[in-house]
């Protein structure tokens, strides 16, 4: 039998706060149990899937989108390093334009935001015209 904790303990050791905990619940992105006292007792494996949540949020996943992932998981046993390794190398690609687009924001800090707004010496260059304006408003290099 595999050890339960409170959502106390699972907050502290996740880092995340009980009440999205609850939230994940509701979502069913985890389980917990009630003790007789109507607690919710989630089982350790659920800190696996916790830091699951976390880490897919911090790559742009939505919650459908991990919940969909999740339901790929094993229900009668605690997910392996094989089965999360399934999961997560289908988001490598994701990950790599995260990391281009992140580069290409730092890199247009410096000179060009892609607003065109012409007011930088460099936007006659990189938007000669306003060009970009029959795209629509905002940094449409970017968007």
């Amino acid at each position: 039998m595999e050890s339960v904790l409170t959502i106390g303990e699972i907050a502290k050791r996740s880092g995340v706060a009980s009440s999205a905990l609850r939230f994940y619940e509701e979502k069913g992105l985890i389980a917990s149990e009630r003790a007789g006292s109507g607690h919710r007792r989630y089982p350790r494996s659920t800190l696996r899937r916790i830091a699951f949540i976390v880490f897919a949020q911090r790559i742009g996943l939505s919650l459908d989108e991990i919940g969909e992932e999740l339901a790929k998981l094993p229900i009668r046993r605690v997910p392996t390093r094989k089965d999360w390794s399934r999961l997560s190398s289908k988001w490598l690609k994701r990950i790599d334009e995260k990391i281009a687009e992140m580069e290409r924001l730092r890199d247009g800090l410096t000179s060009c935001i892609g607003c065109g707004c012409l007011s930088f010496d460099n936007c006659q260059f990189a938007n000669p015209g306003d060009r970009m304006a029959k795209n629509g408003p905002g940094p449409r290099f970017w968007l």
